[in-house]
């Protein structure tokens, strides 16, 4: 057994079995990808890996697996796809999310293209795991996988724990211990135990808070705009068929690939990039002032490039002047883990009045951005105000109530 010292859960045991998947080369990648992508140009600390919180989300699962009384070959299965499930994150963890998925049609959860290419497929045979049950556990379609992709699964457990830890922000506290002693396995699937529902509110009010302060920071959501912009401009002056490669570098061979591009609007924004000469907001609005009827349309296709090349074009500005974000609107937080209840199977809606708050809270914290560099904000903003037909606030609308 190997004992690795962790900052968030103490000691960390490896069985010698895992030791070879640890040390392949997808994992070991990890080491060199940033948990929260461009976060550290706003929490200094946070410059914590894919690999601490593929530890972690291992050493969750373990627990949970054997508080659960699976079998010894199911905690394995579930240890080993805790411990690869993020192996298919691109540099920047999901600052290129988005990337992978446009340009090759896969997301971080498709990892059999990379278990087949690499070591990991002839350690699993080894162990006895078949690598289709692994990436079955990964993507959610095993009848096990609600253990590290659920609703409140350990993943999630330790990136909050984790973030919080390293980003100085308090608002990550999450009973892991409990919420996994709470839960337990049925015929349907993973069941919360009543007396687990406090710290299951506990969580979804901690992934509430994180929002807008750590996940949605608009820093770090400029920072991601700017480097795909920049990948972009770079793919489509490179050929595409090194694109597989580029998508599976760490962060500092992604760093010096764009830095080196033949474009020169890449190579100049990754310097800006790493001087932290960053854009800034020139709009940054919510869904209260946003007419869905002249936008909607545009935020369903995310065409954020047509919003973009129309903005310049109002503002006189060039092309690379000018940056769309458009997040996801958050959609309902929907537990589908019911809560055993004398002996009948509840969901935690039903249990629990701070769904409908949160939820409520998700939506107020959406925010469109388009940003600009310093000199031509106030251009932007009219332009921008203008193409997407969005209400400027009214000083009465900024009194605090």
């Amino acid at each position: 057994m190997k004992i690795i010292k962790d900052p968030v859960h103490g000691y960390v045991e490896v069985d010698e079995s895992i030791i070879p998947l640890l040390d392949s080369q997808p994992v070991q990648r990890l080491r060199y990808v940033k948990q929260l992508g461009f976060s550290s140009l706003v929490y200094p600390g946070a410059n914590h890996t894919r690999f601490e919180h593929s530890l972690g989300t291992m050493h969750l699962a373990r627990l949970m697996s054997m508080s659960l009384g699976l079998s010894p070959d199911d905690v394995l299965l579930v240890t080993v796809s805790a411990l690869l499930h993020d192996i298919g994150h691109g540099p920047y963890s999901h600052a290129t999310e988005s990337l992978m998925q446009k340009y090759l049609g896969r997301s971080h959860q498709e990892i059999g293209d990379i278990i087949k290419k690499s070591s990991i497929s002839g350690e699993l045979s080894l162990l006895g795991l078949s690598p289709d049950d692994v990436c079955s556990m990964v993507t959610g379609q095993h009848p096990l996988s609600g253990i590290i992709h659920g609703d409140l699964d350990v993943d999630r457990m330790d990136y909050l724990l984790r973030d919080a830890h390293y980003t100085g922000v308090p608002f990550g506290t999450v009973d892991a211990h409990r919420l996994i002693r709470s839960t337990t396995l049925t015929e349907n699937g993973l069941v919360l135990k009543e007396n687990g529902i406090h710290a299951a509110e506990s969580l979804l009010i901690a992934r509430t808070l994180m929002r807008p302060a750590v996940y949605f920071h608009h820093v770090s959501r400029i920072a991601e705009a700017m480097v795909k912009f920049a990948a972009q401009k770079h793919i489509e002056a490179t050929s595409t068929e090194k694109l597989n490669e580029l998508l599976r570098m760490n962060d500092s061979e992604f760093y010096m690939e764009l830095l080196k591009s033949p474009c020169r609007l890449t190579s100049e924004m990754i310097k800006d990039l790493y001087s932290r000469k960053l854009y800034k907001r020139a709009l940054y609005t919510g869904m209260d002032q946003v007419r869905f009827s002249s936008i909607q349309r545009l935020i369903d296709l995310k065409d954020e490039k047509s919003i973009a090349k129309s903005v310049c074009e109002a503002a006189g500005t060039g092309e690379s002047d000018v940056l769309v974000d458009i997040p996801p609107i958050p959609s309902p937080i929907s537990i589908e883990v019911s809560v055993r209840n004398h002996n009948n199977l509840v969901s935690l809606e039903k249990l629990s009045p701070l769904m409908a708050t949160l939820n409520e809270t998700r939506k107020s914290q959406w925010r469109l951005g388009i940003y600009t560099k310093p000199e031509y904000r106030k251009a932007v903003e009219q332009a921008a105000y203008d193409v997407l037909n969005i209400e400027k606030l009214t000083k009465q609308d900024k009194l605090v109530l």
